[in-house]
């Protein structure tokens, strides 16, 4: 590392110290999420690898191309090569099969045996990284073979990339294409399309092809079709009228299009599934009733039958006759913008629910912010208010391991640089999960100015939210959260812990009322701007039960 540091200082790679590994791996997370670009992440040994805990899920899930690298203890004991067993712990960290602990999350997992073919090892871990369905990767190595003496190599680095964008077969895109021209409600469903920011492009001239085109997303990771296009039907996970009533259903890049014991897709309705993984390979149970499924790109998919339908005179003639439909797209789009706007009221309290909260920050923020969005059960009110049209302007967590944005809003800080607005927000309960001791230090010796919104309710409301689903006149359903285990009194003081790990060098502070909200919002985002860090504890519904200074 320090003969890297000295002797390649212009292509030596960013190391950046991460007291945490999760926090570390949430953070290449989400340096990769923006950019597609494969990040690196080195921990130590066995216990290490069980640090990175549920960043490796979300890794997985969010199809984040990311390399770890992971130390073995020495095999040998008697000091029969460079680098045999020195100290106690290497008898102790001694495991089976190190690699089993992240195998069944990673798109590959391999061992260095000798520094002679480290570069082969390395590039072919990355093409699988970097390959659809990207994901992690890893890589161990014991300390024999990192201190083997090798000859100077290099190889063609342009043999060793990726594998190229799947297309849909000919006769497909003309199956797909007059099925959706045909349809009286056709429907897109997506949830991660938006992670190649051109597929979100080539998806709003497919629904400006084809009129009456709406565009449902079920997944929340990316943003992968614009709010402020009138085919945009907002984010819902996994049920909405839409999905009961269409005729023809494209599922793009979605793990959960729907809920089957929540919402269906009517019988008679045609659904083609276009996706990189369509089999969801790591799920051991996963099927959707298509009648057809792809394993294809989606970006390269919706680009090909928006150009056949444009090159098809009857197609087209029969698209070009939909006006009234372009026309009701427009008037439901104003009518559910509307609903939303009404969700963002004052309150006559003086207090603010999170879509009151929510549509301050958007009007607080520049236009371009980013958002790093863990917000669980409010994330669907987040979204509605956030209105996302930029690609690459809202990243969700891919998986269901909490405490992925504390890292993530870092890592996509640094991808994007000084003059681009990150703002996380994040449930009270996640915060936790986040290790604020360690992002909020990371923050402040990188220089990582981040705006952290806390959306506090005093508790974990997901688990509620799950029994009341399966046991809705239950006795759980009428306990309280103390007696549920699920509340969080007394409160902690969110803004003073990231203070603290922070070394008092970041701006922290607390609302309760709209109107400490409007001066404080306004403070945090020009204390960012300036190029420090904010955290903004946001009690919504008033500061009874939470942590008052």
């Amino acid at each position: 590392m320090v003969k890297g540091q000295n002797e390649k200082k212009s292509r030596f790679p960013q190391i950046i110290t991460c007291p945490n590994e999760m926090v570390a791996l949430s953070m290449a997370d989400g340096y990769a999420r923006l950019t597609s670009k494969p990040q690196c992440v080195i921990v130590h040994v066995d216990v290490g690898t069980q640090g990175l805990g549920a960043a490796v899920h979300n890794a997985s899930c969010g199809r984040a191309p990311v390399l770890i690298f992971a130390g073995l203890s020495p095999f040998t004991i008697e000091g029969e090569m460079r680098g045999s067993r020195t100290e106690y712990i290497h008898w102790i960290q001694d495991v089976p099969d190190q690699k089993q602990i992240v195998a069944q999350y990673c798109r590959y997992v391999g061992e260095i045996k000798t520094g002679r073919n480290v570069k082969q090892m390395v590039n072919r871990a990355l093409q699988f990284a970097t390959s659809a369905p990207m994901g992690p990767v890893y890589l161990v190595g014991a300390r024999e073979a990192m201190e083997e003496e090798l000859d100077p190599y290099s190889l063609e680095q342009r043999h060793w990339g990726a594998t190229g964008p799947v297309a849909l077969t000919e006769d497909t895109v003309q199956t797909i294409a007059a099925a959706l021209v045909e349809a009286k409600e056709p429907l897109i469903i997506t949830g991660y399309c938006g992670r190649n920011h051109d597929a979100v492009r080539e998806l709003v001239r497919l629904t400006e092809t084809v009129k009456g085109l709406r565009v449902l997303d079920t997944g929340g990771s990316d943003m992968s079709f614009p709010a402020d296009h009138r085919a945009w039907l907002g984010l819902k996970y996994g049920a909405d009228p839409s999905i009961r009533t269409a005729d023809v259903i494209l599922v793009a890049d979605c793990d959960v299009p729907w809920i089957p014991t929540q919402c269906m897709p009517k019988n008679d309705a045609r659904v083609f599934h276009v996706d990189a993984d369509p089999l969801k390979q790591q799920m051991p149970v996963f099927y959707i009733a298509a009648e057809a499924r792809y394993q294809a790109d989606s970006c390269t998919a919706f680009k090909q039958l928006h150009s056949y339908i444009r090159a098809n005179n009857d197609l087209l003639r029969q698209c070009d006759s939909y006006e009234d439909r372009w026309t009701a797209l427009k008037d439901d789009h104003e009518l559910r913008l509307g609903v939303i706007r009404d969700l963002a009221a004052p309150d006559d309290s003086g207090n603010f629910n999170a879509s009151y909260l929510t549509a301050a920050v958007r009007k607080a923020v520049p236009a371009d912010t980013i958002f790093a969005i863990e917000a669980v059960t409010l994330t669907g009110f987040v979204a509605d208010q956030i209105q996302a049209s930029l690609p690459g302007s809202w990243i969700n967590c891919g998986g269901g391991g909490l405490g992925w944005s504390g890292g993530g809003a870092l890592g996509i800080k640094l991808a994007a640089g000084p003059g681009r607005f990150v703002c996380q927000i994040v449930g009270d309960g996640t915060f936790l999960f986040t290790v604020p001791g360690s992002v909020y230090w990371i923050s402040q010796r990188y220089q990582l100015p981040v705006l952290t919104i806390v959306l506090n309710n005093n508790g974990w409301n997901a688990p509620r939210r799950s029994l009341l689903l399966v046991h809705p006149s239950g006795d759980a359903s009428r306990a309280t959260n103390e007696e549920l285990n699920i509340s969080f009194t007394p409160s902690p003081d969110y803004a003073g812990v990231a203070r603290a790990a922070a070394g008092g060098q970041i701006w922290a502070d607390r609302a309760s009322t709209m109107d400490e909200l409007a001066h404080k919002l306004r403070k945090a985002v020009e204390v960012v701007k300036s190029g420090r860090g904010a955290v903004l504890d946001a009690q919504l519904e008033g500061k009874e039960g939470k942590f008052a200074g």
